[in-house]
């Protein structure tokens, strides 16, 4: 595998990585998003990858979360309805917080294989150059 291949490859990563972050930064921002029990809950946005068969990543779409969301008994909120209940996003923290390490992580591995790649054909270069 040549170092532009690498390059190549690791350039999906980084844009994937990149999708999958922003994905979980608008959902752990909406976590205690409330609504009236007539509206859908904030949903959640999953993103759906796909291997492309040159080793890269594409992301292939998203999907929405449950607008069901979860009822809480909040009497006191000026949203809540007739009997004290409001509407808030089925969402898992500790899952979401989990995705984001691991977003990051795979993010900080696609910087390091693509410095690690242009450092390879830099070095290459200089090979010619003496």
């Amino acid at each position: 595998m040549g170092a532009f291949e690498t390059l190549r490859i690791a350039n999906t990563s980084l844009g994937a990585h990149q999708v999958w972050l922003d994905a979980l930064a608008g959902n752990i921002a909406n976590a205690n998003t409330v609504k009236r029990t007539s509206e859908d809950a904030f949903q959640a946005t999953y993103v759906v990858f796909d291997a492309r068969e040159d080793g890269g990543v594409d992301v292939d779409g998203f999907a929405a979360g449950d607008p069901e969301g979860r009822m809480v008994h909040s009497p006191e909120h000026p949203l809540a309805d007739e009997d004290g209940y409001v509407r808030l996003p089925d969402l898992d923290m500790a899952a979401q917080l989990s995705q984001l390490v691991m977003a990051q992580r795979g993010y900080q591995a696609s910087v390091q294989v693509t410095k690690s790649a242009q450092d390879t054909y830099s070095a290459a270069l200089q090979i010619g150059a003496r």
